[in-house]
């Protein structure tokens, strides 16, 4: 076959679609999975809320099917600009936010409006997708390498030992694929290192940004807050450009509609990408949620039901796993804090199967889970970390309540086995 491009030829697809197109494969063959890999949400578990459903639904009665402005329809920035300053403190005008077809068009807009080829762009792993973003915009790759005792989200240390020469600075909180949150002293103090740093950047250089992807930002449990480097510190205004949406916030992934707010110039310019790109959220959609982000009373009532049934699912897979480390087995997993996601370790290399076979790597180990088990999960690896790392990502956007008992009996079975 001839050569295509470099970035073509150097390209890796996405870990988690190969991961999920796998187990969907061993499903439609009539095998039993408990399937925890994909971030989304059954719809039979968790449908959008039904007054958004009526809204789209009637929007396309009323033949709200065409292009929608290249930044989005005006009633919906507006929406979202009054929404924000609601439940976050902080303004944005309607030329400071724009509209696209969730998060990942407009991640893609940030990095080629901040990043040139060969410039610095610090993300911490694990993280969703920053790696391949960074490639795709031949960006220099600056990894923090996230600890457990931190809850997986990088420090202050981490960011300024790091920032001389960055262009973009990307954090994610509540995180994916850890499901843990920053704290409010630690992004505190990135901002004043990112404030300290542009400071003294002369004034025909180049500024660093932060990328502060909020995508799972009303998830969040107990005592749990989030917080936001704009309510922090005002003057990060300036540099920050946040990922929001609503595709996490209501169990609405295939509804589309997500939405940046950041600088007036750089907003300016994603808007001029993402034209070409023409990754618009449809029009009856926009429509549709423009009017629903104005229904408080829904939404409340709507996030309480919802976060009630993520929290008792992550709830649920925490004990157990820690019923199962308290038995001996070599299982850690740290308590949920936020988003859809649990993080857990599985530390098996080294153990022999009942048949005998090694598990020499963590990859034997994600298999023997998966066909032992029965159990679909996605290790670090996959979010950027090491080959050899032995934690996990679970998601309980497909999870059934009342399949977690047997699910544990049978991973408890197959862990007795090993040797």
């Amino acid at each position: 076959m001839s050569k295509l491009s470099h970035l073509a030829e150097t390209l890796i697809g996405s870990e988690i679609v190969k991961l999920g197109n796998a187990i969907s494969e061993r499903i439609s063959q009539g095998e039993k999975i408990y399937n925890y890999t994909i971030g989304d949400f059954d719809p039979n578990i968790f449908p959008i809320p039904q007054e958004l459903e009526d809204l789209i639904v009637e929007s396309y009665r009323l033949h709200y099917t065409n292009y929608p402005a290249a930044d989005g329809v005006l009633e919906l920035r507006q929406a979202i600009s009054s929404f924000i300053n609601k439940h976050e403190g902080i303004n944005y005008g309607i030329n400071e936010i724009q509209v696209a077809s969730g998060g990942r068009p407009l991640i893609y807009a940030v990095f080629k409006v901040v990043v040139d080829a060969g410039d610095k762009v610090i993300y911490a792993v694990p993280s969703w997708n920053n790696n391949h973003y960074t490639h795709l915009t031949g960006g220099q790759h600056c990894v923090v390498e996230c600890k457990v005792e931190n809850h997986f989200m990088p420090t202050a240390d981490d960011i300024r030992n790091n920032i001389k020469g960055a262009s973009l600075i990307c954090l994610c909180t509540p995180q994916n694929p850890t499901g843990t949150t920053l704290k409010k002293e630690t992004l505190e103090e990135i901002c004043d290192i990112i404030l300290a740093e542009n400071a003294q950047r002369g004034a025909d250089e180049k500024k660093v940004y932060l990328m502060f992807d909020q995508m799972y930002w009303t998830l969040t449990y107990g005592d749990t807050v989030h917080v936001n480097p704009v309510s922090l510190r005002p003057e990060m205004k300036e540099y920050t450009i946040f990922i929001d949406g609503i595709s996490k916030a209501f169990a609405s992934t295939g509804v589309r509609v997500g939405w940046s707010m950041g600088p007036a110039n750089v907003i300016a310019k994603m808007r001029a990408i993402l034209s070409h790109i023409g990754a618009w959220a449809p029009m009856a959609e926009q429509k549709a949620v423009s009017k629903y982000l104005t229904q408080e009373e829904n939404i409340q009532r709507y996030l309480t039901q919802f976060k009630a049934e993520i929290e008792t699912r992550l709830k649920a897979l925490y004990a157990g796993f820690i019923d199962l480390k308290q038995k001996g087995y070599p299982l850690e997993a740290v308590a949920p804090q936020a988003a859809i996601y649990l993080t857990v370790k599985v530390d098996l290399v080294g153990k022999n199967s009942a048949d005998g076979k090694l598990l020499a790597t963590q990859s034997d180990v994600t298999s023997y889970l998966l066909s032992k088990a029965k159990l679909a999960v996605v290790p670090f690896s996959a979010f950027g970390g090491n080959a050899e790392n032995p934690w996990y990502r679970i998601s309980v956007g497909t999870c059934k309540k009342e399949e977690i008992a047997d699910m544990f009996s049978i991973l408890e079975q197959a862990l007795s086995e090993l040797k």
